[in-house]
């Protein structure tokens, strides 16, 4: 018995057969990326509560990618200003020895929801938190800070 790839539609009428070619919206297109050999990627959902400051400076061994499910997520990458990440946007960083400053809630009143999804190299830490010293070494490679 031979079977028709083309005409299955999957439980459809054929009416909305097209779907998949209109139902995807890209959000993110970045390169070059860099992943490690042998890399794993997991994807993680984040939830911090009203004000939360995030998690403190730190950095991945591959390149790590998010979109903000709900609220705003304060980003800041080293060498880039610190920005708002608003639900229904995106962002990413490379990994490697790029310091990630802060990826906590922007908002004192809401919860911020977030899914990102990272690559990382066999027989490292998921996450890598950057101790003071290294931070202080490496001020000079940091954005200017908002005045306000």
């Amino acid at each position: 018995m031979t079977e028709n790839h083309s005409a299955h539609t999957h439980g459809t009428d054929g009416a909305g057969a097209a779907g998949w070619m209109t139902a995807p919206k890209m959000l993110q297109d970045v390169s070059p990326v860099t992943v490690p050999e042998g890399a794993s990627a997991m994807t993680v959902y984040v939830e911090w509560e009203p004000g939360d400051p995030g998690s403190p400076p730190h950095r991945h061994s591959g390149p790590a990618f998010g979109y903000v499910i709900e609220g705003a997520v304060r980003f800041e990458l080293e060498g880039e200003p610190e920005r708002i990440v608003e639900a229904g946007g995106t962002f990413w960083e490379p990994g490697g020895d790029v310091i990630h400053y802060q990826d906590g809630n922007a908002l004192a009143d809401a919860k911020t929801r977030f899914v990102v999804t990272m690559m990382c190299a066999p027989g490292k830490p998921m996450l890598e938190l950057v101790e003071e010293d290294e931070l202080a070494q490496r001020a000079h490679l940091r954005a200017p800070r908002p005045t306000s």
